[in-house]
């Protein structure tokens, strides 16, 4: 499980060092894509390939909604590979998507990390700690 949030920089080349605290989960490459909210999703493999079985891959092709999600998610996508310092490169194409400056937070979200802009994460953090409790009474009303 991927836990925490962790402020970084991309560098010239468009390069963002992992936090080392992930390294190891993504030694078997890294897919980074168009995220929602504002940011970018990188996922381990494994659990792109479950992504992508599990709700990409079941998406109806013949519905608007099933289309614009796959394209979401599908013509974004980059597979990559961490470099010996721990980086992984962040296509330019992305990075405009997220409105990436230098600065960034990368955040742990259970099987995904999201990058974001480090003054967007700011707002979206305040936004998150105002409103996380009636979302979770609305989402536990759903269960029952």
């Amino acid at each position: 499980m991927l836990l925490g949030a962790y402020e970084h920089t991309i560098d010239d080349k468009n390069r963002l060092t992992l936090p080392a605290k992930f390294r190891q989960a993504f030694t078997d490459g890294v897919v980074v894509t168009r995220g929602f909210d504002g940011c970018l999703f990188a996922f381990r493999r494994p659990d792109w390939d479950r992504l992508v079985e599990s709700r990409l891959s079941t998406l109806d092709p013949f519905s608007p909604e099933g289309r614009r999600v796959q394209r979401h998610f599908f013509s974004g996508a980059a597979e990559t590979e961490l470099d010996k310092q721990g980086r992984v490169m962040v296509p330019r194409e992305l990075m405009q998507h997220a409105k990436l400056s230098r600065e960034v937070v990368v955040a742990g979200v259970n099987d995904r990390l999201e990058i974001w802009d480090r003054d967007t994460w700011r707002t979206e953090l305040a936004q998150v700690e105002g409103s996380a409790e009636d979302a979770a009474e609305r989402l536990a009303d759903k269960r029952d």
